[in-house]
């Protein structure tokens, strides 16, 4: 009763800014945020792979990393259980499950290789995402996959983008979901380039060669997510934000930015607005970067508030893939799900909680001292009260209890795992 009477206070002070907070908490249960699968075993997938390359890197020995299938996706639904709404799946192609002793290379995966991700996602109504995986495979050893002055190399890759268009229609077919479908490459050079349009000629045939297979439109979004640079490709990215942007545009595809991407003095909330007003579709991959692209656990900080409150005021959830992108396995892999999910859920509900049209009308008017007041003033608005009704509702520990459970679950599960 105590925390009900919290409620209804917070109820009423934000009323009296004009915000209902009995729709920003359904509107927040509605809204889907894509968990990425790589998270619960540090990126590895099933295939074997003792290392990764193509400038990626999860740091960290935390116990308890999930081996096999049945392993993440126990700990995926141990995550998902602790987080208030209902949401999607993100795979990448390196976490095919093969049944019966068979197994395929990347050129040649079929949808039934994923058979057991579909079940899974059914079984709790959960929509799936996919990623077609450029890095930790032989063919990418060379540091370039789509963008290869390699024939055969960029054949290899060019299949397994075709393979995996098939298997995200596969996808949507069998959740009645839409899928997304993101193809992000590792390509580029650690010194300076001696051309640098040859190999993005090569990336965009090759996207072209992609698309050329065709796909579902109503079933498959395909977004494609530019990088500034990565280890090993310090001095030249092949896609580029520029290259990016303007091949999405051209061809109709979903832009998609990560905000670990950038340069470190841009930021994605500032980008969002104007790619709004172009673009059907937007797609986010929200994460954390210290001094670099470095995925730390989303955080409920400036810049991840900011996202989220560009999303909410530009009235675009129903027109943005939300989804997380971070691995870390310095800490416990399913706190850090959790973390991030529900950092990014607050961060959502902080925007749907702001009286964006009174803002905006200050600014307008020029009433910069109000706005710089109304803004700061915000902050300490009973929005944590609204937080705790939304997981009651949900059925979810609130803060402060949630973790009692991975405690339980780690003492539980990881031991049998050394």
């Amino acid at each position: 009763m105590h925390n009900k009477m919290i409620y209804e206070a917070a109820r009423e002070r934000y009323a009296a800014l004009g915000i209902d907070t009995e729709k920003a908490i359904s509107t927040l249960l509605a809204t889907p945020i894509s968990m990425h699968c790589w998270q619960g075993d540090d990126v590895r997938g099933f295939e074997g792979a003792t290392a990764l390359d193509g400038g990626i890197q999860a740091t960290g020995n935390y116990p308890g990393a999930a081996r096999t299938p049945a392993e993440l996706m126990q700990d995926i639904d141990r995550a998902l259980s602790l987080v208030p709404g209902k949401h999607r799946l993100n795979i990448h192609a390196n976490y095919a499950v093969f049944e019966n002793g068979e197994h395929a290379d990347r050129d040649a995966l079929l949808p039934r290789h994923f058979a057991a991700w579909v079940r899974f996602a059914k079984e709790r109504g959960l929509g799936l995402d996919f990623n077609p995986t450029f890095f930790s495979h032989p063919m990418a050893a060379s540091g370039l996959t789509l963008s290869s002055p390699d024939d055969n190399v960029r054949e290899f890759w060019i299949r397994h983008g075709i393979a995996c268009l098939r298997i995200s229609e596969y996808f949507a077919r069998e959740t009645d979901k839409k899928c997304l479908m993101n193809i992000w490459i590792p390509d580029g050079y650690k010194d300076t380039p001696a051309d640098r349009q040859g190999p993005r000629r090569r990336f965009a045939e090759s996207l072209d060669r992609i698309l050329g297979a065709g796909y579902d439109r109503d079933l498959v979004a395909v977004s494609l997510e530019s990088k500034v640079f990565g280890i090993g490709v310090e001095s030249y990215t092949v896609g580029s934000a520029e290259f990016c942007l303007e091949y999405s545009a051209k061809h109709g595809l979903v832009p998609l930015m990560d905000n670990g991407h950038y340069h470190p003095t841009e930021v994605v909330s500032d980008k969002i607005p104007s790619m709004l007003l172009f673009a059907d579709n937007i797609a986010l991959h929200v994460t954390r970067g210290v001094r670099w692209d470095s995925d730390h656990v989303v955080l409920f900080d400036d810049e991840t508030r900011e996202i989220a409150k560009e999303v909410v005021r530009c009235n675009a959830l129903d027109r943005t893939f939300l989804a997380l992108d971070y691995f870390d396995a310095s800490i416990n892999r399913i706190a850090a799900w959790v973390i991030g999910m529900r950092n990014l859920e607050k961060a959502l509900l902080n925007a749907l909680l702001t009286p964006h049209e009174q803002l905006r009308a200050l600014q307008d008017a020029g009433r910069f001292t109000e706005l710089l007041a109304a803004h700061e003033e915000l902050k300490t608005l009973p929005m944590g009260a609204v937080w705790e009704e939304l997981c009651t509702r949900a059925g979810v520990p609130a803060d402060g209890s949630w973790m009692d459970a991975v405690k339980q679950y780690e003492k539980d599960v990881f031991p049998t795992r050394s």
